[in-house]
């Protein structure tokens, strides 16, 4: 090998494309909004439908940060031929880039 980098084209693809389906999975199986209604006051005592609906919050947030991430991640595995796995909406790709470039892991218990 004398540090020459090996790689496989398929595979780097392939696994780009696991990333973009991990994406779109994660999203069509996006929580139910109304599941945390059904905790709200008066069906449950005040103090419990507020941590409910914050913990609502947290999670969505958290589940938004996947999906950017997988997506961001998946459109920066670079092919064989310095092809980029790409998106067509400028805006979606610039988004997907500042994710990245700028992007901090926040600690659940520092939010």
């Amino acid at each position: 090998m004398d540090g020459a980098l090996d790689y496989n084209s398929a595979s780097i693809n392939g696994n780009a494309n696991l990333l973009i389906e991990i994406a779109g999975f994660l999203h069509e199986g996006r929580p139910d909004g109304d599941l945390c209604t059904m905790a709200r006051d008066p069906r449950s005592h005040s103090d419990v439908a507020a941590q409910v609906e914050r913990f609502g919050r947290f999670a969505d947030d958290q589940y938004q940060d996947a999906v950017a991430l997988f997506a961001a991640l998946a459109t920066r595995l670079r092919t064989a031929g310095s092809n980029l796995v790409t998106v067509d909406d400028d805006r979606a790709r610039q988004f997907l880039d500042t994710v990245l470039r700028d992007g901090s892991y926040i600690p659940p218990e520092a939010k």
